[in-house]
């Protein structure tokens, strides 16, 4: 379910009074694909609830550039939602989730197979509190980015098709 902060941090507390972990993942999700299943499955299978940190509109811009976020925040964090395997999603603003981190302190925070548990830049405030580290998800081979191009080639090809019908006649078209 998509949470405020002060929402999430009651259910949290919550949680660990029943005796269960917390795991934490972040990302964009701006157009979702299997490497970001993947990437939530790994992590919830890291402790007892998963909570997912979506950027806002902002923050993706500047992390992605122009046209980005394809899809609205709210939008982007009601699909991460819909997975099976997440439990509360909040969306947040800053560059980094590090005050979410400390707000919350997860029992393990989750990235995916692009980092190494030492080029996370969050490491250090995790294992300050007592938390841990973990790499999950599969081989980083699915990009958005890598999506929308083909997207693009596909309209492209579909355009010039199109193209070259227009100079026939309906018979010569089929």
């Amino acid at each position: 379910m998509v949470v405020s902060e002060s929402e999430l941090v009651e259910a949290v507390a919550r949680d660990r009074a029943a005796g269960r972990t917390i795991a934490f993942a972040n990302g964009c999700f701006d157009l979702l694909h299997v490497g970001h299943v993947r990437y939530l499955q790994g992590a919830a299978a890291e402790a007892d609830r998963l909570i997912v940190a979506v950027n806002d509109d902002r923050s993706v811009a500047g992390l992605k550039g122009e046209g980005r976020p394809i899809l609205p925040a709210s939008d982007r964090a009601e699909l991460v939602a819909a997975l099976r395997r997440v439990d509360y999603v909040v969306i947040f603003g800053e560059p980094t989730v590090e005050r979410l981190l400390l707000l919350l302190r997860p029992d393990v925070h989750c990235k995916g197979t692009d980092y190494i548990v030492e080029s996370v830049p969050e490491r250090a405030i995790v294992a300050g509190y007592g938390g841990r580290t973990a790499i999950v998800g599969d081989a980083k081979n699915h990009a958005t980015r890598d999506l929308l191009v083909r997207i693009q080639d596909q309209g492209r090809t579909e355009d010039q098709g199109r193209t070259k019908d227009q100079g026939r006649t309906k018979d010569q078209a089929r």
